[in-house]
């Protein structure tokens, strides 16, 4: 206004509401201050989920005694604010209860588990085991696992044993996604979610991980990703061929499958040939 007019400082002020000692303050930087904004700083880089409250107990711990209301002002300035988490909501469901199925392809559950490389990388491996005869089907491992490779490694299944009749999992996104809600529809698969936070609904796929982890995760340190797919698609082969199951009667998973085929055979041709003598 008065860069453009001949109007006096006191009557600009007035106009505006402004008060002329503020409008002639000019702030001033002490030492002190500086120091206090570098430590509160300091402190935020060093535990990133503290807000300025827990900042200005840890100072003073320190005994630098400071007003919170300054530690706040300082730490707002700085741009520290502590983001605050989204939560994911979870689609709400009843609980379904956890039947045995009573035959192969009926019901397949997966699940994610995860590891580390030597070099701190993390690795996802996908899970995928038949409810009913035990076998676990695959075990894809990459550095991230979309919705979509989820839906290509069951169609790589399905393509030897066929599709099943439903599909358990938790909530989690790339199996709440469009992709595997998709691939259900068009191959005619119910999609069984379990509840946020009951792991146990899915009590198959958590037993099958827990072996999963101690017998193969936990024994082996992966130096490369190209390593990890083959020493956990050897053990996958050892588990399916070679170890026994006291659920299965002792008997290794592909050789309960295998009796239960020709049990079905038997049954079937037992039935053909009744009828031809009825």
């Amino acid at each position: 206004m008065r860069s453009e007019t001949a109007i006096s400082e006191r009557r600009a002020c007035s106009l505006v509401g402004l008060c002329r000692a503020t409008q002639r303050y000019e702030p001033r930087y002490s030492a002190e201050n500086d120091a206090l904004a570098e430590r509160i700083r300091e402190l935020a880089l060093e535990r990133r989920r503290f807000g300025y409250r827990r900042v200005h107990q840890l100072l003073r711990r320190e005994g630098i005694e400071v007003n919170h209301k300054k530690v706040y002002r300082l730490y707002r300035q700085a741009g520290l604010a502590v983001r605050k988490r989204k939560r994911r909501k979870g689609i709400m469901l009843e609980r379904q209860p956890l039947t045995l199925p009573d035959r192969p392809n009926q019901t397949w559950s997966m699940d994610f588990v995860m590891d580390s490389l030597s070099n701190g990388r993390r690795i996802k491996c996908l899970t995928i085991v038949d409810d009913f005869t035990k076998e676990c089907l695959d075990i894809p491992v990459a550095l991230g696992i979309s919705g979509e490779q989820v839906c290509r490694s069951l169609d790589a299944i399905a393509a030897f044993r066929g599709y099943p009749s439903a599909v358990r999992t938790d909530q989690g996104p790339e199996f709440t996604g469009k992709a595997l809600d998709q691939w259900a529809y068009e191959n005619k698969v119910e999609l069984m979610l379990i509840q946020p936070g009951k792991p146990m609904q899915n009590g198959y796929i958590e037993s099958f991980n827990g072996k999963f982890r101690d017998e193969c995760l936990n024994e082996h340190w992966f130096g490369d990703l190209a390593q990890a797919r083959r020493l956990i698609s050897e053990w996958r082969v050892d588990y399916n061929e070679q170890r026994p199951h006291s659920s299965l009667g002792y008997q290794t998973p592909l050789e309960f499958a295998s009796a239960f085929r020709k049990q079905e055979i038997d049954s079937t041709t037992n039935n053909i040939t009744r009828s031809r003598l009825d």
